[in-house]
């Protein structure tokens, strides 16, 4: 049970999940190099944290801060002096501070517990203090979950120091395991110490020193001092989050912890030390479960410090630098990474980490160096660092060094030695301790190193029937695999997405295909995988882990592989592994994955307990490699879906706590996509082998159906794609390596039944339930009989299927926009017909015969208010003020669409959006016939392309683009044979060369830096609105949250099936979640944390009728995004071709010739955002609504009852998007 479960957060409801929450933060040390104690370093903390007022934040109490704390050493002759006890001498007794319940006799039973575990851990606790705090000047948020404070002091016999801090340790980690939470009648202890001490709780900085009447005193003394202010995303008060926690104090995301929580809880069977005595069972699990990532953090430091690691050791351990593309990095300090590479991976993100023991101090940057650090040394030995300059005024001339910390680098003070350490002498000393070269070399192997063993050539019927049974497609064949053999690069597409998400299709699909990846925004970077290559690495090791407290040479006993994906020789090489010379010691054991498939769901799930029950065998009798393998599959037997058995198999060692004894491969025939590999390697795979990809490679070649003619080197390509396209996805949540992104399960799961993620994806969201082993099993089975025919002489069964998954085919995947609709809105719009509209928007609508959408699945509750006449509804001229086309960039389409969409809104009221590509200033100035070309939204993306100071005064609201739906985490592109020399002239570069985004803002890293570009902005031009643009994910709703606690005055929702002129198909697939879930899950968390009323929520993707919009406006959203229609209105025929520049109606492309070909017209897209407005009238008199804003946030309106019965859809449980939290009675459900 944890002792650090947010005590003021709400459970999970609807869509909000408190796991999901976020924080960003101030940090800053002050220490006296000589380590002399006095009152006015605890001053100095206290004032610094003042001056990081703006790192923090308050919500909707402004009297209610995130968090705000203070680490100080133990003020011993303070405590002699309050306490009517005697004390040891200092070192031999510990102390902290404990927060208990506030009820005096609960506080009372969790004493009397304390003690009686304390006395059993061979501890006595000498008395208790109770701890004095102000607390009048909090809010009521606060005060409502406050804890009551007390200290106890403990003795051990013979005890004293570190030696006593581990036997205290013990008694603390079972204290708050068997009691439980705050708010449960159980404890935590911020600190618990023979060295240090801190106070903390949720307080503003400035309430810090008043709550905690201790500081004031001044005996209260310290040689050092570390401080911390939170900003949280959210406004639930939280003591036990507040920072610093034991040794750390961290601004940043940890953003694989998941996984490194997983890998922790795996380790624990082999964890024993000398200096823990007894059976450690009892203080595991050693991450609590409902702990932040930092807290987690502080909790594994702990135990390798407890463990035997200095401090610093055990900080570089889990923070490595980027060691693995530096060849000029010193032999043994690149030995001591290498070497610790095989005993933990990295705990990867955005870092800065203040960290201490009490006597030394010090802070390390990520890799990425992704947050500020800096430091100052005076000539009177005073040491400063902090996340900014300025936290402490400091006299000039007094300074005698300065500067910052850089990526991966360490600064040390040991107050002992009375001198700061520098980042080379820390780690050489480190270095050197063992012989890791040594140890390397005897056991480290090199894949490459050991002889291939070649693989047998498969005959192409024997192909066919395995990708007929993995479900490969002829579009897939063209579109994917030959591009990526042909180039090595990831393919690219453009339009966005309209077709089913997996759970709403009809077709059989890869249960990949019911993953969504998620990716960083606003809370921390996502990291640009090709200026940052540097600092990536996709290199691996298979084989056993060792004991993480007692590091031997044994420890390094693995293969190591240069990147995740394995060719077909290599796998072979591995599966014989014994037969080597050297390394018979390894033993690799393949495991079937097949299940009888006549036996459906109860089949499959006896088959994978069988292959869980054959790995633990395994492992007994001396596996160290599993080779989990879907191959062998007949007329009888189908392949498990690979994820399947790789996450089912991964999760079941996990808790047998045998995962660390293996390597895990999958050996998968329906692997093939970027996508499919990072979700193996996410759920535990080490290696993969798609072996029927590099079949269909070789067979298109022996075919001579490609223009490919060497296999080898097409393979290779097809390698190198995968593994550039992996590194690309994982860098979308800021992670560097393969090794933390091993496990780390960077997905959300749409459509998946809540048993079967429990069951075989622990850990995962899945928010609106689905499908279960039944319906898995009924979609291999349609592969399986496509591949094992009643007749297999017919010709259909000798091809593939068409798939139609990426463009338009008559027999292949619904799209939404398909010739049919497209004439249709052409058509009603350009001839003024509201007639024909309503014919196109029957046929998007009715989804009950191709259910395309999330929204398809909800009915109308028209009735459940008496209906108004439609002339008592607001005019069409004022919802149109509503609505805004979307961001497409100058450059993406050309200047003709550009400027038709900007007069048509100009015209209505609404507004147009110029994208990420600048705006002519040409277009500010009305034409001679009252038109206006300029857009009123002026999107800053990361890019900054076009933006001046001239371009963001001449516009109504000014949008921040953290992220875009077809691409989350990824920087916008342009080709550049579309950068033309007008298009450079407009976004200030150089014509012909291509223009991608990076990923992050160079200068947002955290929510506090978006706080000060929105500030900024607001400073730029005080009359626009400041837009924040996100894109659907779980966990979008804190984010959202966070964006109204920076000032920001919209939030816009984007869908992830927007629309792009160019972008990987991975990407337009695979990432980021459909509207209606993050529009629902926003407008959830901002009424819970009574923020809704102070921002306006905007929504975009895919929308393109008035039901809708209607629907969308029940949810929550008050302005409403279109994109791709205006586009299909302007003359766009979805020919999908953005990106190659021969758009052949001169909407997207910038080739003269065709660009005269562009129809458009602005009346066009006037009558089409007319014709919607008055559909929306239409709905809202039907529901009895006057106004759209009567309609905002009404979800009761909304029904699913009665949602199509479909084989797949129907196990959906939409209630969770419908869901109201319970809010104040009058509390606004929009923005006011």
């Amino acid at each position: 049970m944890s002792s650090l479960r947010p005590s003021g957060l709400p459970s999970a409801q609807g869509l909000y999940d408190p796991r999901f929450e976020h924080d960003a933060c101030g940090v800053n040390f002050v220490v006296h190099m000589k380590g002399e104690r006095s009152h006015q370093i605890v001053r100095h903390g206290l004032g610094a944290l003042c001056n990081m007022d703006h790192r923090g934040a308050a919500g909707a109490e402004v009297n209610t801060g995130d968090g705000a704390g203070i680490l100080i050493q133990i003020p011993d002759t303070f405590f002699r002096a309050v306490l009517p006890f005697d004390l040891p001498e200092e070192g031999h007794y510990a102390t902290g501070l404990a927060f208990l319940p506030s009820e005096a006799s609960e506080a009372a039973v969790a004493r009397d517990s304390i003690e009686r575990i304390f006395t059993e851990e061979g501890l006595t606790i000498l008395g208790w203090r109770e701890v004095p705090v102000d607390d009048s000047m909090i809010g009521s948020m606060a005060k409502s979950v406050e804890p009551s404070f007390f200290q106890p002091f403990v003795v051990g016999a013979g005890l004293e120091g570190l030696a006593l801090d581990r036997r205290v340790y013990l008694a603390r980690k079972r204290s708050e395991i068997e009691l439980g939470t705050v708010s449960e009648g159980g404890v935590y202890f911020p600190s618990l110490s023979s060295r240090t001490f801190i106070y903390k709780g949720m307080l503003t900085t400035t309430q810090l020193g008043q709550f905690f009447t201790d500081l004031n005193d001044p005996r209260v003394e310290s040689s050092l001092a570390l401080v911390h202010s939170r900003f949280s995303t959210n406004t639930f008060p939280s003591w036990p989050l507040a920072h610093p926690f034991r040794f750390i104090a961290h601004n940043g995301e940890i953003n694989t912890v998941q996984g490194n929580r997983n890998w922790m809880r795996a380790r624990e069977a082999l964890i024993q030390s000398d200096l823990l005595p007894g059976d450690l069972d009892r203080i595991f699990p050693i991450c609590s479960p409902g702990a932040s990532d930092s807290a987690t953090f502080d909790e594994v430091l702990e135990l390798l410090h407890m463990g035997g690691y200095e401090l610093p050791h055990a900080v570089l351990m889990m923070v490595p630098e980027a060691w693995e593309h530096q060849p000029s990095m010193p032999r043994a300090k690149r030995d001591f990474y290498r070497y610790h590479a095989s005993l933990m991976e990295p705990w990867d993100g955005p870092a800065s980490i203040a960290f201490t023991d009490g006597t030394v101090i010090g802070a390390v940057l990520d890799r990425n160096g992704l947050r500020p650090s800096r430091y100052w040394v005076t000539a009177d030995d005073l040491v400063i660092m902090a996340s900014e300059v300025g936290v402490i005024d400091v006299d000039p001339a007094r300074v005698v060094q300065k500067g910052r910390l850089r990526p991966g680098r360490m600064f040390l003070v040991d107050t002992a030695q009375g001198r700061i350490i520098d980042d080379e002498e820390i780690k050489s000393h480190l270095a050197e301790q063992h012989p890791y070269g040594e140890w390397l070399a005897s056991n480290q192997i090199e894949l490459q190193s050991l002889a291939s063993q070649p693989h047998t050539l498969i005959a192409h019927d024997a192909v066919v029937k395995r990708q007929q049974l993995f479900g490969y497609t002829n579009e897939e064949m063209k579109l994917i695999l030959e591009p990526m053999a042909k180039n090595g690069l990831e393919p690219i597409g453009s339009m966005g997405t309209d077709t089913p998400i997996a759970v709403l299709s009809s077709r059989s699909r890869l249960l990949f295909d019911y993953f969504a990846q998620l990716f960083a925004q606003v809370t921390n970077p996502p990291l640009d995988a090709i200026r940052e290559e540097l600092v990536t690495a996709v290199s691996g090791t298979l084989g056993p882990e060792g004991n993480l407290l007692n590091p031997q040479p044994s420890s390094c006993r693995q293969i190591v592989i240069e990147r995740p994906i394995l060719d077909n020789d290599e796998l072979r090489t591995l599966v014989h592994i014994a037969d080597h010379e050297g390394v018979s010691d390894f033993r690799t054991v393949v495991i079937p994955c097949l299940y009888p498939v006549a036996a459906g769901g109860e089949g499959l799930a006896k088959a994978l307990q069988n292959v869980r029950r054959l790995a633990s065998d395994a492992i007994e009798a001396g596996a160290t490699m599993l080779v989990l393998s879907d191959r062998g599959a007949d007329a009888e037997m189908a392949p498990i879906p690979s994820l399947l058995f790789t996450s089912a198999v991964h999760h079941h060692l996990i808790r047998e706590k045998t995962r660390t004894r293996v390597g895990l491969i999958v050996e998968a025939g329906d692997a093939r996509e970027v996508h499919h590999m990072c979700l193996l390697i996410g759920y535990g795979a080490a290696a993969i082998n798609p072996y029927l990809a590099f079949e269909t490679i070789e067979d298109l070649i022996a075919e001579d159906r490609t223009e490919m003619h060497d296999p080898i080197k097409a393979i290779g390509n097809y390698i190198k794609s995968s593994s550039k396209g992996v590194l690309k996805v994982m860098s979308k949540m800021g992670i560097s390596t393969v090794a933390s992104y091993t496990g780390a399960q960077i997905f959300e799961a749409v459509g998946l039944s809540h048993d079967l993620v429990d069951e075989y994806f622990t850990g995962t969201v899945s928010r609106l339930g689905g499908i279960g082993l039944d319906e898995i099993a009924a979609e291999v089975a349609m592969r399986h009989r496509l591949a094992n025919p009643e007749n297999p002489t017919q010709r259909a069964h000798r091809s593939l299927e068409v798939g139609g998954e990426y463009q338009w085919r008559r027999e292949g995947e619904y799209h939404l926009f398909n010739p049919e609709t497209v004439y249709k809105l052409q058509h009603s719009t350009r001839s003024g017909r509201y007639d024909v509209f309503k014919e196109y928007t029957s046929r998007v609508d009715d989804q009950s015969r191709n259910l395309a959408t999330l929204r398809g699945l909800f009915d109308l509750r028209v009735g459940a208010r008496p209906a108004v006449s439609i002339d008592e509804v607001e005019p069409i001229s004022e919802i149109v003020k509503r609505f805004s086309t979307g961001a497409m960039s100058y450059g993406s389409i050309s200047a003709e669409a550009h400027e038709n969409l900007a007069i048509a809104m100009n015209r209505l009221g609404g507004k147009s959006n110029t994208g990420e590509g600048g705006e002519d200033a040409e277009r500010f100035i009305p034409l001679p016939n009252g038109d206006s070309r300029r857009s009123a939204i002026k999107q800053v993306a990361s890019g900054r392309f076009g933006v001046t100071s001239e371009y963001l005064v001449n516009a109504d609201d000014l949008q921040i683009k953290m992220a875009q739906g077809a691409k989350p985490g990824e920087g916008g592109q342009l080709p550049g044979h579309k950068v033309y020399p007008w298009v450079a002239k407009t976004r200030h570069s150089t014509p012909g060369v291509g223009l991608i985004s990076p990923p992050p803002h160079h200068d947002i890293y955290s929510i506090e830096d978006l706080a000060q570009l929105i500030h900024d902005l607001k400073n730029a031009n005080n009359e626009a609105r400041v837009h924040v643009k996100l894109v659907s994910e779980v966990g979008v709703g804190t984010v959202a949250a966070g964006v109204s606690k920076a000032h920001a005055d919209v939030v816009l929702i984007s869908g992830h099936d927007g629309g792009t002129g160019a972008s990987p198909l991975t990407s337009l697939k695979h990432a980021g979640a459909p509207w209606e879930l993050g529009l629902a899950e926003t407008q959830q968390t901002l009424l819970l944390n009574n923020l809704r009323d102070r921002i306006v929520v905007q929504v975009d993707g895919q929308l393109k009728t008035g039901r809708d919009v209607v629907i969308a406006a029940l949810l929550g959203a008050e302005e409403f995004g279109f994109a791709t229609a205006p586009l299909v209105v302007s003359g766009c025929i979805m020919m999908r071709v953005c990106h190659l520049d021969t758009c052949p109606v001169g909407v997207a492309t910038q080739n003269p010739e065709l660009r005269a070909r562009f129809s458009g017209k602005p009346e066009f897209v006037v009558n089409f955002f007319e014709f919607i407005a008055e559909e929306v009238r239409e709905l809202l008199a039907s529901l009895g609504f006057r106004t759209l804003d009567e309609a905002i946030g009404q979800v009761e309106l909304i029904d699913s009852k009665h949602a199509v019965e479909h084989w797949k859809a129907s196990g959906l449980d939409l209630s969770p998007i419908l869901y109201l939290p319970e809010i104040a009675e009058g509390a606004s459900r929009r923005c006011i």
